[in-house]
C-alpha cells in the first residue's frame, strides 16, 4: 500500500511538472472554442499575452505559471490580445490533504482514486472527495479549510472550489451540523471575497455562481437548529442566523449587516416572516434560516432568454432564507448599495432552475433613496432573493410634482378648449376648410384629453400589484391616443396642402370627414393592434416598472416614437411650403379668403408642431442609459402642458374664434349683423357655406 501511495505521488509530482511547461498554441480559425487559465490576482504569477498575430476572431492559449496547471485564454480585440478565460488551478483532489499524513493519506485515498483525476485537464472533484473527507473529518470536515484558505483564488481555484461545495452538499449532507456548517462557510467565504470577484468573470463555466448559491442553499436546507435563536456562522462576505417558529413565535424576523464595499458602514438587510403565514405553522417549531451574501450578486450571472436586456446590476445583499412548506410568502427589507436618486429598485427572486432573476417572483411595497422593501412568494425553486437597480428609471419628487400639476392644467385647459369650440362652433364652421380644421383641433384635444386620462390610470397602478391583462388594455389605449394626438396633426397638414393646391374641385364635406377619422383614428388603430399583436406573446409589450410601451427588450417604444417623429417632420415641411406659396402675388390676390383660413391654419400647425416634436424628442432621450435628470424634467413639463399649449395656439389666440365669443355675448341684433356680414365674406371667397346657402356659382363677388 504504502509503495502504491508513493507511486500515486510521484505520477502527481510529474503531472505537475509536465503542466507547468506546455507549448503556447495560437488560433486563427473563427471557429475555435476559446480555453485558458484562470488567474490570479497578482497578474506577474501568469502570462500576460499571447506573441502570435492578432487578428479578428483570432484566439491563442497560453500556458499556466509553474505549479499550476491548466491554461489562459485570449482574443484579438481591437489589435490587441484580451484574456477572456482561465482555468488556471494549484488545486487538486490530492493537494486538499496534503496537511495529512502522507502515509495514511494515499493509504485511504488510493483505493478511491483514479490516475486520470491528477491529469492536470481534469482538476474538478468526483465523488471520492466527499469519501475522504468521511474518513478523514467527519465531523466538521475541517481537514479541507487551511489548504483552500492558503490557495490563491484564481478562476481555476474557484471554479474547484465551487465544484467541490456542490460536492459536498450532494454526498455530505445528510446529518449537518453547526461545525460542518462553520467549515463549509469558511470554504465559501474564501471564493467571495470582494479582492476576487473580478476573477469570477475569466471562469468558462458562467453557471458557477449559480452553481455555488443553489449548493449553499441545499446544505443549510438540512441543518438542524439545536437552540433559540442561533447565529449559525459570521464570516465577512456570507453570514448565516436561524431560529424556531411556530403559530405562537414572537421573534418572527432578523437581520443583517455586511460590509459590501470598503466603507467601513454594512449594508443593511432583514427578513421578516409575516404574522399571518405563522398561524400556518404547527406548535412544534420548525426552523427559519437566512443567508446573506454581500458580494455574490456580482457573480450571478442570468441566463437570457432571446432578446432579453443587458445584465442587470444587483443593488443590496443577495438574501436567501430556508422557510417550512407550509409557508409561501415572506418580507424582505434590503438598504440601497446605490443610493443614488436617478435610480429606482426592483425586487426580484432567484430562479434557480431558469438560472436567472425573476420579476414576477416579488412586489415592491417600497421604493426610497435608501430603502426597500419586497413583499415575496417563496418556492423550492425561489429561495433567494434581492434588488436590481433600474437605472433608466427615475423616481424624483419634483418630476412627481410637475408632472401632476402640468396634467391638472392640461386636462383643464382640453376641457375649456372644448368648451369654446362648443361654444362658437355655428359661428366659425361656415366652410369645409374651415369647419375641417375646427374638426381637427377638437379631435387633437379629445385625443390628448383621453390619452391623459389613460396615463393617469397607468401611473397610479403599479405593474406587480395589478393584473397583466389590465396593464397591457393601460398601455394600448395609452398608445393609440396619443398617436391619433399626432395623426390629426398629420390630417390639419394635409388641410394646408388640400386648400393651396385644389381650386376647382372641392371634396364633399362628407368625404373630407371620412378621410379624416381614417387617418385621425385608422391609422393609429393598425399601428397600436400590430405592436400589441407582435409583442404581447413574447412579455415584451410594457416596460417592467410602469404601464408603457417596452424599449429595453423588444424596442416597442419606436412604435410610437418613429410615426410621430415622421409626422412632425411632414408637418415642418409643410409648413416651409406655406410660407414660401403664400408670398406668391397670384394666390394673395385672387385668393385672399383661401390664405386667411390657411395662414392660421399653418399658425396652428407651425406652433404645435415643434412644440410637440421637442416634447417627445427630449421622451426619447430620457430612454438612454446615464441621462441627466434635467432631460427628466424637460419632458415633465413639456409633456404635462400639452394641453394648454392647445387651448393656447388652437383656440384663444385664433382672432375668428374671439371674435364669435364676444358675438356670443353680445345683443341678438349684433349677432344677426354679424352674420350677415360673415355671409357676404363667404361669397366674395367663393368658398361653399357647410349649410349649402352658397355654392361654386356664387363665386361672382368681389374680393
Amino acid at each position: 500500500m504504502k509503495s502504491q501511495a508513493i507511486t500515486i505521488y510521484c505520477l502527481m509530482l510529474f503531472l505537475d511538472t509536465e503542466c507547468s511547461h506546455p507549448r503556447s498554441k495560437t488560433h486563427i480559425k473563427d471557429g475555435d472554442k476559446l480555453q485558458g487559465p484562470e488567474g490570479k490576482p497578482k497578474t506577474e504569477r501568469m502570462q500576460e499575452k499571447c506573441h502570435g498575430p492578432c487578428t479578428t476572431s483570432s484566439n491563442c492559449s497560453q500556458p499556466c505559471v509553474q505549479h499550476f496547471c491548466g491554461e489562459i485564454g485570449f482574443i484579438c480585440n481591437g489589435n490587441k490580445w484580451q484574456k477572456s478565460t482561465e482555468t488556471c488551478t494549484s488545486l487538486s483532489v490530492e493537494t486538499l490533504f496534503m496537511d495529512l499524513n502522507n502515509t495514511s493519506r494515499f493509504s485511504v485515498a488510493a483505493p478511491f482514486i483514479p490516475l486520470h483525476i491528477v491529469d492536470y485537464q481534469a482538476p474538478e472533484p468526483i465523488e471520492s472527495v466527499a469519501q475522504v473527507i468521511q474518513v478523514n473529518c467527519p465531523l466538521d470536515y475541517a481537514c479541507i479549510i487551511d489548504v483552500v484558505k492558503s490557495s490563491e483564488a484564481t478562476s481555476g481555484n474557484i471554479a474547484f472550489i465551487v465544484k467541490l461545495l456542490k460536492n459536498i452538499s450532494t454526498h455530505l449532507s445528510d446529518n449537518v451540523t453547526q461545525e460542518k456548517m462553520k467549515s463549509y462557510f469558511k470554504v465559501a467565504n474564501h471564493i467571495l471575497d470582494k479582492a476576487v470577484i473580478p476573477n469570477w468573470a475569466f471562469i468558462p463555466d458562467k453557471n458557477a455562481g449559480s452553481d455555488l448559491l443553489q449548493s449553499v442553499n441545499w446544505f443549510a436546507r438540512r441543518f438542524r437548529i439545536q437552540n433559540e435563536p442561533e447565529h449559525i456562522t459570521d464570516e465577512l462576505f456570507i453570514q448565516t442566523k436561524g431560529l424556531h417558529i411556530n403559530h405562537n413565535t414572537s421573534e418572527r424576523s432578523f437581520s443583517f449587516s455586511m460590509n459590501v464595499s470598503n466603507t467601513t458602514e454594512g449594508i443593511l438587510g432583514m427578513i421578516e416572516v409575516p404574522r399571518q403565514e405563522l398561524w400556518k405553522l404547527p406548535p412544534n417549531g420548525p426552523e427559519a434560516i437566512g443567508i446573506a451574501f454581500p458580494t455574490l450578486g456580482a457573480v450571478l450571472k442570468e441566463a437570457h432568454l432571446q432578446n432579453a436586456s443587458l445584465p442587470r446590476r444587483v443593488n443590496g445583499l443577495v438574501v436567501s432564507v430556508i422557510l417550512p412548506e407550509r409557508l409561501k410568502q415572506i418580507l424582505f427589507t434590503f438598504e440601497k448599495i446605490n443610493k443614488s436618486r436617478n435610480t429606482r429598485a426592483q425586487c426580484v427572486g432567484w430562479h434557480s432552475r431558469k438560472r436567472r432573476w425573476d420579476e414576477n417572483a416579488c412586489e415592491t411595497t417600497l421604493d426610497t433613496a435608501s430603502k426597500v422593501k419586497c413583499w415575496c412568494n417563496y418556492t423550492n425553486v425561489l429561495m433567494s432573493f434581492s434588488i436590481l437597480m433600474s437605472p433608466m428609471s427615475v423616481d424624483n419628487k419634483v418630476l412627481d410634482y410637475i408632472t401632476c400639476i402640468g396634467l391638472s392644467i392640461s386636462i383643464l385647459s382640453l376641457i375649456v378648449c372644448l368648451i369654446i369650440e362648443a361654444t362658437v362652433w355655428f359661428r366659425v364652421v361656415v366652410m369645409e376648410i374651415s369647419y375641417m380644421r375646427h374638426v381637427c383641433i377638437v379631435n387633437i384635444a379629445v385625443s390628448l384629453l383621453t390619452a391623459n386620462v389613460w396615463f393617469i390610470l397607468g401611473s397610479n397602478f403599479n405593474k406587480k400589484a395589478q393584473n397583466y391583462n389590465w396593464c397591457v388594455v393601460v398601455t394600448f389605449f395609452s398608445h393609440f391616443f396619443y398617436l391619433s394626438l399626432f395623426f390629426w396633426m398629420l390630417f390639419q397638414a394635409l388641410l394646408i396642402v388640400y386648400g393651396l393646391l385644389v381650386v376647382f374641385r372641392r371634396m364633399m364635406k362628407s368625404c373630407m370627414m371620412a378621410i379624416g377619422f381614417a387617418i385621425g383614428y385608422g391609422c393609429p388603430l393598425v399601428i397600436a393592434v400590430t405592436t400589441v399583436a407582435i409583442t404581447v406573446p413574447g412579455k415584451g409589450y410594457m416596460r417592467h416598472c410602469a404601464c408603457w410601451l417596452n424599449w429595453d427588450n423588444t424596442k416597442a417604444l419606436l412604435a410610437f416614437a418613429i410615426p410621430a417623429l415622421l409626422i412632425v417632420a411632414v408637418n415642418l415641411v409643410v409648413v416651409l411650403v406655406v410660407a414660401v406659396n403664400t408670398q406668391r402675388p397670384s394666390i394673395g390676390s385672387s385668393r385672399s379668403q383661401d390664405v386667411a383660413i390657411i395662414i392660421r391654419i399653418s399658425k396652428n400647425v407651425a406652433t404645435l408642431t415643434p412644440f410637440l416634436g421637442l416634447t417627445w424628442g427630449f421622451g426619447i432621450a430620457t430612454l438612454i442609459e446615464g441621462t441627466s435628470l434635467i432631460f427628466h424634467i424637460i419632458f415633465a413639463l413639456l409633456n404635462a402642458f400639452q394641453g394648454f399649449f392647445i387651448l393656447l395656439f388652437g383656440t384663444i389666440i385664433d382672432h375668428k374664434i374671439r371674435d364669435a365669443l364676444r358675438m356670443r355675448m353680445s345683443s341678438p341684433k349684433g349677432r344677426s349683423k354679424a352674420a350677415e356680414e360673415e355671409s357676404g365674406g363667404l361669397r366674395s371667397s367663393g368658398w361653399h357655406h357647410v349649410g349649402g346657402a352658397t355654392s361654386s356659382e356664387d363665386r361672382t363677388g368681389n374680393s
